[in-house]
């Protein structure tokens, strides 16, 4: 990842903050899957996944696509996108030079109050 504003930087951390973001990551770093695949080796509904698989998009830190099987089912695969965060003082501080108003709070403030995390 380049040099992320402020904004980014809150909105990548706060989708890493999850554990089961984490292990969407971590199975994903094995290469691409199918949803139902993926879902059945995580051991969690597949509505659970397309939820934190919109966040991880949402991030920047998966991408999907759209593939016909052939009997012509469209069938949606997800993979990792190429990235690196060093977090310093440094780096920190020229983030948040960066924020806006509406990040001070985070990115997912009010699902984080309705426990959706």
């Amino acid at each position: 990842m380049a040099e992320l504003t402020g904004d980014e930087l809150v909105r990548v951390l706060a989708t890493l903050a999850s554990p089961h973001r984490m292990r969407v990551l971590a199975a994903l770093s094995t290469g691409r899957h199918y949803v139902s695949a993926l879902a059945r080796d995580l051991g969690i509904s597949r509505a659970l996944l397309q939820v934190h698989l919109k966040k991880l998009e949402r991030a920047g830190l998966v991408s999907a696509e759209l593939e016909l099987s052939e009997d012509g089912k469209a069938m949606k695969y997800y993979q990792v996108n190429a990235f690196a965060l060093q977090l310093t003082p440094q780096s920190v501080a020229a983030a948040a030079k960066t924020l806006t108003n509406d990040a001070a709070d985070g990115p997912d403030r009010g699902a984080q109050q309705n426990g959706d995390s």
